[in-house]
C-alpha cells in the first residue's frame, strides 16, 4: 500500500479481474489450498504477484504448493482445528479470505460432511471476525437447492433451499452461518455457488469420468436431455476473484458457472469430441440407461444416508437422472463475470493436463 492506494503490477490485466500489487501488506488466505479449486486459485493469485497463505492437510500438499514460489506460505492442519486456524490467520487483518475447504464425497459416513462443511466454516468465520479481514468469499454449491423441477428451468439466487441429501444440508447450514455473520456485521462475506466443475489439477474421480466417457462406459440416463450446469475451474477462479472485489452488500450470493447449462448427452459427446481433437480415439458408443435405474440408485442412496452412510457411485448415479442447472445473470450484471472457456476447450485442457502427468486415459 502507498498513500492508501493499491500499487498495481505491470502484468496484463485480465478482463474483469484486478491486478493486485506485487507486494501486499497482508497475505491472501485460502483454505483447502491444495484441493482442486484451491490449487487453481493459488496459482492465479501467485501469477498476479499476490502473497498467499494456504491451509493444507498434509506435508505432501505443502511441498507441492511451495514449489509455486516464495510468496506462498503453507500452514499444515485441518480446517476443524482451532490451533491450525490461529496460525493461518495470524497477522491477517484486512486480508481477503477464500474459503474453499469442504468435503464433497465422504469416505464412509455423512457425519464428515457436517464436521468439515459446517464446523469448519464456523471456525473460519470466527477467526475472520476476530482478526478483522477485509472480505471472505465462501464457496458453496448447487446441492443446497436440490434439483430443478423440469429440464427447462434454472436456479436463480432467489430460489428457496431444497437440499439434496446430507451434502446439500451441510452446505445449506454453512451458507446460513455466512449470511448470519454478514448480517451481524462480523464479516463482510460473499457466497459463490458453484456446480460440477472440471479442469486441470482434477481429482481421480474426474479422471475416471473422462476415461469412462472415452471408452463408452459412462451412461446416458434416459433420453439424455436433462441439463447440468458445469464450470471450468478457471472460470470459477475468475468469479471468486471478482466476488472478492465487487462493491456488493455483505451476504450477497452468486451462481458462477459456464455461460449456459449443457444437456447430459451433449456433455458426453463434447468430451468425446475433445478426445478426438487431441488425437485420442474413442471406443464404443455411450450406452443408454433407463431412468428407472437412476431412480433406484437415488432411493438406495437416500436409504444409506438416512443411516449415516455414504456410497459415492450410488450418489452420482442418482443425480444423473435430474436437471441441475443455474442462471449466471446476477454474476454477470453485478460482478462483471464473463466465462471465458467453454466445455469443449475446458475438456481439451483437462485431457492435456492428464496426459502431461502420464495418466492413462
Amino acid at each position: 500500500m502507498v498513500g492508501g492506494c493499491r500499487v498495481r503490477s505491470g502484468r496484463p490485466r485480465e478482463p474483469g479481474i484486478r491486478s493486485p500489487p506485487l507486494t501486499d501488506e497482508h497475505p491472501t488466505i485460502v483454505t483447502g489450498a491444495a484441493g482442486w479449486l484451491g490449487t487453481n486459485l493459488v496459482r492465479s493469485l501467485v501469477a498476479d504477484g499476490r502473497r498467499v497463505r494456504g491451509l493444507v492437510l498434509g506435508g505432501d500438499d505443502a511441498a507441492f504448493l511451495e514449489l509455486l514460489g516464495p510468496q506462498v506460505e503453507v500452514v499444515v492442519g485441518d480446517v476443524r482445528d482451532p490451533d491450525a486456524l490461529d496460525r493461518l490467520f495470524e497477522g491477517a487483518g484486512d486480508a481477503d479470505v477464500f474459503h474453499t475447504a469442504a468435503v464433497i464425497h465422504p469416505r464412509r459416513r455423512t457425519r464428515e460432511l457436517f464436521d468439515t462443511n459446517v464446523g469448519g466454516t464456523e471456525l473460519v468465520l470466527d477467526q475472520a471476525r476476530r482478526v478483522g479481514v477485509r472480505r471472505l468469499v465462501h464457496v458453496s454449491s448447487n446441492s443446497p437447492f436440490g434439483v430443478n423441477p423440469d429440464p427447462a428451468s434454472a436456479f436463480t439466487e432467489d430460489d428457496p433451499y431444497r437440499p439434496w441429501l446430507a451434502y446439500g444440508e451441510s452446505k445449506q447450514e454453512a451458507e446460513a452461518l455466512v449470511v448470519r455473520a454478514a448480517e451481524r456485521g462480523d464479516v463482510h462475506s460473499v457466497i459463490v455457488r458453484a456446480p460440477w466443475f472440471y479442469g486441470p489439477y482434477q481429482p481421480a474421480r474426474q479422471t475416471r469420468f473422462l476415461r469412462a466417457v472415452r471408452r463408452g462406459r459412462f451412461p446416458v440416463v434416459g433420453d439424455g436431455r436433462q441439463r447440468r450446469s458445469m464450470v471450468y475451474v478457471g472460470n470459477l477462479v475468475d468469479g471468486l476473484r471478482l466476488a472478492a472485489d465487487a462493491e456488493v452488500p455483505p451476504g450477497r450470493a452468486y451462481w458462477v458457472a459456464d455461460a449456459r447449462p449443457y444437456e447430459l448427452g451433449e456433455i458426453i459427446e463434447t468430451v468425446r469430441a475433445a478426445f478426438d481433437a487431441e488425437g485420442l480415439a474413442c471406443s464404443g458408443r455411450p450406452w443408454r440407461l433407463p431412468r428407472a435405474v437412476s431412480r433406484a440408485a437415488e432411493a438406495a442412496d437416500r436409504l444409506l444416508q438416512a443411516g449415516g452412510r455414504y456410497h459415492q457411485a450410488l450418489h452420482v448415479l442418482g443425480e444423473l437422472g435430474h436437471t441441475i442447472a443455474c442462471d449466471v445473470s446476477r454474476a454477470r450484471a453485478e460482478l462483471g463475470y464473463e466465462p471465458a472457456v467453454d466445455l469443449f476447450e475446458g475438456m481439451r485442457r483437462s485431457i492435456r493436463w492428464c496426459l502431461a502427468r502420464g495418466e492413462a486415459l
